[in-house]
């Protein structure tokens, strides 16, 4: 079985927030990024503290394996230097007076000289660093100042990898390139990882799994896509914002499908495990799974054709927006060019599509 840590702890603030981790597992034997996500001041970055050892919990556990980082009971807490973890903080924290090869050397000051200079070699070839080894920080791109700041917390080759909003400090056009790039240097470096954010952006483009927290506590966690596309109760949708969240109400359930009204307006869903006694519910749609076409509506596979007012339409970078009035609210994401494409206006008529498996349904 793959080692894992698992947490289970409480920690209180005088004045402020209880932090309260009902069991969180982090498979730490195989390549994978998993990602704590939740608006700002719901815990995030102090459930990485007390995985680090920056932190005391009040109460619980903590173990990596059969070892115990921390144990309440046991009167027991491993430093931050016995867990062998590297971190990453949100400035990057490099040493502005050293360069880029002692920076990242700093780490294996007390390692054979003939054992830094291969380590320091192999992520500085790994992360694409060569010819900046005698730079210091300030001639570096924000960028360039990432994978320095990344090669210096992988270079002792630690079992688990935390990342406190590792793309915060990076101007936005910066943050938008480097989401992939960063990704594909985690995987290549083969290091579980452990990401802190609260861009929806940037865990889904970071991600394998996503824990949400909320006013401290776990609320949800899985796949990321499942997490994101099917929350499990309202406040998790708001937190993964999802763009429509509707009251509705089950009329009938017939061959593994729900019919369900909202409003005067008619939708499909599916019925796989609902709870067949449950009448009131709340009808969330993602933007993105939202289609328009203009005309008749023609025959096409999603079961739901819902005939639209576009009420403005609003640029998000690449995407638009479109808010639509189909007998209740309802958001669509489109490219730019699917919208000139589409020559959309406000006050047209269009047809909204949306597949039953993307209409998510919650009970109330």
């Amino acid at each position: 079985m793959a080692e894992e840590i698992v947490a289970q702890f409480s920690k209180r603030f005088s004045g402020g927030p209880s932090i309260n981790v009902d069991t969180l597992r982090i498979a730490c034997g195989r390549p994978s990024i998993a990602v704590i996500f939740g608006a700002s001041g719901a815990g995030k970055t102090t459930v990485l503290r007390c995985l680090a050892g920056l932190e005391r919990p009040d109460s619980g556990v903590i173990r990596c394996g059969d070892e115990y980082w921390f144990d309440a009971s046991a009167s027991l807490f491993l430093p931050p230097q016995r867990r062998n973890i590297g971190s990453l903080s949100q400035d990057y924290a490099l040493f502005p007076h050293l360069t880029v090869e002692r920076n990242i050397a700093y780490g294996l000051r007390r390692s054979p000289a003939t054992e830094r200079f291969t380590r320091v070699s192999e992520v500085v070839r790994l992360l694409d660093l060569a010819g900046l080894e005698r730079r210091l920080p300030r001639q570096l791109s924000g960028g360039q100042q990432q994978r320095v700041a990344l090669a210096r917390a992988v270079v002792r080759r630690p079992r688990l990898l935390l990342l406190d909003e590792p793309l915060s400090a990076l101007d936005s056009p910066t943050r938008l390139r480097l989401r992939g790039e960063l990704r594909r240097l985690l995987l290549q470096l083969g290091i579980p990882t452990l990401v802190v954010t609260h861009d929806r952006f940037e865990a889904l483009a970071l991600g394998d799994d996503l824990v949400v927290i909320d006013n401290g506590a776990i609320v949800q966690s899985g796949p990321v896509q499942e997490v994101f596309s099917r929350p499990a109760n309202l406040a998790v949708a708001s937190i993964v914002a999802v763009e429509t969240v509707q009251p509705a109400r089950v009329l009938n359930v017939a061959e593994g499908l729900l019919v369900l009204s909202v409003g005067e307006t008619k939708l499909a869903a599916f019925a796989s495990d609902f709870p067949a006694d449950t009448r009131d519910v709340f009808v969330c749609i993602r933007a993105e799974d939202v289609i328009l076409q203009k005309g008749e509506s023609r025959p096409s596979s999603p079961r739901n054709h819902l005939t639209a007012t576009v009420r403005c339409l609003t640029s998000e970078g690449p995407m638009v927006r479109i808010d639509l009035d189909c007998g209740f609210p309802l958001a669509a994401l489109l490219t730019k060019q699917a919208c000139e494409e589409l020559d959309l206006k406000p006050g047209e008529r269009v047809v909204a599509l949306v597949k039953a498996p993307n209409v998510h349904v919650i009970p109330r």
